[in-house]
């Protein structure tokens, strides 16, 4: 089993002048004790689940480039992107550069999105939720003709691209892998079933079920769901007392459903303090499951 981490919150990176540095220390540290991935939220506003809206909040990209440049083994990518904030042919792009510049590390997170009132605020775009999804099947399709190699135009419901060139070639072989996520059994899983290296969910008591159902939705266009990793969310608050033995007791039981890789959201990270005593008594632990 692998541990990731996952950013959604920068409260404790301090002021402004500050956060580049903070940021850096946290993924360098990260990398250092032994995580494998590390993902960035993909919001403009930060959510209510996690505090204010007027909280600060790193638009994705920008910050992932940032980080290409600062480490060397870690995988980046967002958990995950708003298929709808970005022209497909844009994002393509986006994550093509940013896999270039990584050396091959980039990942592309991606799903329909659901936060109205932040699109709304900064005038992206946003649509019902049946749109939204029929638009990130558009865009991955999208993606894939890009990373494929074809210059060929793109004609579907909602985007039409004159032509898919895409240079330079990301370095990822055979292209940078995709991540869906969100939990939605009917729609979402199987979009997932039909594009995706990986899946994520929210990795609660229903956890176990969304593979489950996205085994049904691989067996019933043909797909060996074995070849999909499954992935959950996490908070992992190892400061509170008993907080590694709680955290390492979940780790197993979301191991013993399926999941092979955990994205931990870990409170008060830009202090390294967690991230450390992660690299220490839990990765060690997990690695051997």
């Amino acid at each position: 089993m692998r541990l990731a981490l996952h950013i959604n919150d920068y409260a404790s990176f301090g002021e402004p002048r500050r956060t580049a540095q903070a940021l850096g220390r946290v993924a360098r540290t990260a990398e250092d004790t032994g995580f494998t991935r590390l993902s960035l939220t993909d919001h403009v506003w930060q959510i209510s689940l996690i505090g204010e809206e007027d909280a600060p909040m790193l638009e994705a990209y920008t910050a992932l480039g940032y980080l290409a440049g600062l480490t060397r083994t870690i995988e980046l990518q967002t958990l995950v992107t708003a298929a709808t904030y970005r022209a497909p042919g844009l994002l393509a792009k986006i994550v093509t550069t940013l896999d270039v510049l990584s050396e091959g590390r980039a990942w592309l997170g991606i799903g329909a999105g659901w936060n109205d009132e932040e699109a709304q605020g900064l005038g992206l775009p946003f649509a019902a939720q049946r749109e939204r999804f029929a638009r990130l099947e558009e865009t991955l399709r999208i993606c894939l003709q890009m990373w494929s190699g074809s210059r060929e135009p793109f004609a579907g419901e909602h985007y039409r691209l004159a032509s898919t060139l895409n240079s330079p070639r990301p370095v990822a072989e055979p292209r940078p892998r995709i991540l869906v996520g969100g939990g939605g059994e009917r729609t979402t899983l199987r979009i997932a079933a039909k594009y995706a290296d990986a899946f994520n969910v929210f990795g609660g008591a229903d956890a176990g079920q969304k593979i489950v159902r996205l085994r049904e939705h691989c067996e019933r266009i043909g797909r060996d769901a074995d070849e999909i990793e499954k992935t959950a969310v996490l908070p992992a608050a190892v400061q509170e007392p008993g907080g590694t033995d709680s955290l390492l007791e979940e780790l197993r039981r979301l191991h013993g459903l399926g999941f092979t890789t955990v994205y931990c959201t870990v409170p008060d990270v830009a202090s390294l303090t967690p991230l450390e005593t992660l690299g220490t008594k839990v990765v060690p632990e997990i690695s051997r499951w």
